[in-house]
């Protein structure tokens, strides 16, 4: 069943995006906002995607006839729900800035902000 040339996806590359990219990336990306909403930690959010990565797992193997136990493709799904859940809490805190606080901060880009002025505080 294991694809000798694929390094991310074991059953096939449809399921791989289909599950892992849009329905659990679209979840980690929410996971991560929601993170960034009520101002958590970082570890906080690499827990939750530690469960949503099992979960990942679990779907390819019931769905799919993918190996449940597969250390490798658990952490190729990690990997990428991590990156997702990691834009998602990012882009949410630079509006977070500029916006609570823009007289202090500007948005720099989709995923940056910086201080108003030269001053440090």
């Amino acid at each position: 069943m294991e694809n000798a040339n694929s390094l991310f996806w074991e059953v096939s590359f449809g399921a791989f995006l289909f599950v892992t990219v849009f329905l659990a990336g679209g979840a980690a990306y929410l996971t991560g906002r929601a993170i960034a909403r009520a101002w958590q930690p970082n570890l906080q959010l690499a827990a939750y995607i530690v469960l949503l990565s099992a979960a990942t797992r679990f779907i390819h193997f019931s769905l799919f006839g993918g190996t449940l136990l597969s250390v490798h493709y658990y952490i190729a799904d990690l990997i990428v729900l991590l990156i997702f859940a990691f834009v998602g809490k990012r882009i949410t805190r630079a509006r977070q800035m500029s916006t609570q606080y823009n007289f202090r901060y500007a948005r720099t880009g989709l995923l940056g902000w910086r201080r108003i002025g030269g001053q440090e505080a």
